[in-house]
């Protein structure tokens, strides 16, 4: 499978470095809008073609696969130039800037007969399933909470700060709480409640999100820009809980009792950076003549955007670019 990467910053090295190690999957060409940029980024990496116009690249049919990673408040225009090229499509996270662009996108390329697919990374690690499988199996009883942070100090990086480009924890680091909540307890949440400390560009520096389900149980999630969090998830039952080191991805996850004595310590399998996962989920799809990747179904990237919709609605957050 040859990709095409669309954007040459920081998130688009760490996916032509992750490729370099794969089998049966190249880089093929990488698009910037300085040529200066792509032919360095092409000559780091062995990249056969470099290009300063994303159209050329999403237009060569040699590209089996365009990865987008650029800002999100790009998303959505950079996505519909590669469906309409008849490119398939894997998105970084967060998938749009809003629901109504998810859906248009997912309506486009249901049309074309293209994959498109978000790259949320933990959708797709092994990690979810051994969590998943973990609650199932009743080590730690019934389940009725858990707790999820995410936060770095990333407060004055430029994406971040400003509105027009989709700034702000909420869809940089919150994806990242409210996915790992939604594939512990499931997308069928009732009620959301949330706060935020707002910037004076109105974007959130720091948020704290929670989620009912009908049944009883709850999600208390944190994610800031201006600090560094543990970037735990805590799953909470009545004979123990479930913890989970590092949310964005998974480096260890360990079952205690309810005096606190580790009970079970789950192997995380070995990976190259984690974004393989979600390379070979579109590899395999693209192969069966599949439209969407089964770890993230488009439901469910347009589930995440509406849900991210009504919290920037609670806490009054409307972006420059929408």
């Amino acid at each position: 499978m040859k990709i095409g990467i669309l954007g040459a910053g920081s998130i688009a090295h760490k996916m032509a470095a992750t490729v370099s190690s794969m089998e049966g999957t190249e880089i093929y060409a990488v698009a910037s809008r300085s040529y200066e940029k792509a032919e360095a980024f092409a000559k780091q990496y062995q990249i056969p073609k470099a290009c300063a116009d994303y159209r050329q690249m999403a237009a060569d049919p040699s590209v089996d696969l365009v990865y987008i990673a650029t800002p999100h408040s790009h998303h959505y225009d950079h996505v519909k130039l590669c469906l309409d090229q008849g490119r398939n499509v894997l998105c970084e996270k967060a998938f749009m800037i809003n629901s109504a662009q998810a859906k248009e996108v997912v309506r486009l390329a249901k049309e074309k007969n293209l994959l498109l697919a978000e790259a949320i990374w933990t959708r797709y690690m092994p990690s979810r399933t051994i969590i998943r499988e973990a609650i199932e199996s009743g080590i730690i009883g019934e389940v009725t909470s858990l707790t999820a942070s995410l936060g770095y100090v990333i407060k004055d990086k430029e994406r971040l700060i400003r509105s027009e480009l989709g700034g702000g924890a909420l869809l940089d680091l919150g994806v990242y709480p409210v996915n790992f909540a939604l594939m512990a307890f499931g997308d069928d949440y009732a009620e959301v409640s949330a706060d935020a400390v707002l910037s004076s560009q109105g974007v959130d520096l720091q948020n704290s999100i929670t989620l009912k389900w009908k049944d009883g149980r709850m999600a208390v999630l944190h994610s800031n820009m201006q600090a560094l969090t543990d970037r735990r998830g805590i799953i909470y039952g009545d004979k123990g809980y479930l913890q989970v080191e590092n949310i964005n991805n998974c480096e260890a996850v360990s079952a205690y009792d309810l005096d606190r004595n580790l009970v079970k310590q789950y192997e995380i399998p070995p990976q190259i950076s984690g974004y393989e996962y979600e390379v070979e989920a579109c590899r395999r799809a693209i192969e069966h003549g599949e439209t969407e990747c089964k770890e993230m179904p488009l439901a469910n990237s347009v589930a995440v955007m509406e849900l991210l919709d009504r919290i920037r609605e609670i806490l009054g957050i409307r972006y420059a670019c929408e």
